[in-house]
């Protein structure tokens, strides 16, 4: 593959967790909603992508503790979804 479409791929991700971050610190996403957890992830991902083709140990363990924080607030906010879903029934 070639740098400059690994490299833009990094800067994707790295745009879209700096995106997160920047939406939550302006009020503009809530830290436990869908949007907020969907951009981490996405952007982690894609800098682990690129990470897998310019490797940092560092960074690539880093982005596997975003992932996993990312699935987290996931779950968590689809469990609240379903306990929502469960009380209005």
């Amino acid at each position: 593959m070639d740098a400059w479409i690994i490299d833009t791929i990094g800067m994707m991700g790295t745009l879209l967790v700096v995106l997160a971050y920047y939406l939550l610190q302006l009020e503009r996403t809530d830290p436990k909603g869908l949007a907020y957890n969907v951009i981490n992830l996405l952007g982690a991902v894609l800098l682990l992508i690129s990470l897998c083709f310019h490797f940092n140990l560092a960074s690539f363990v880093i982005e596997i503790f975003w992932i996993a924080a990312s699935l987290i607030g996931l779950w968590k906010y689809l469990r609240r979804q379903g306990a929502a879903r469960q009380s209005t029934s």
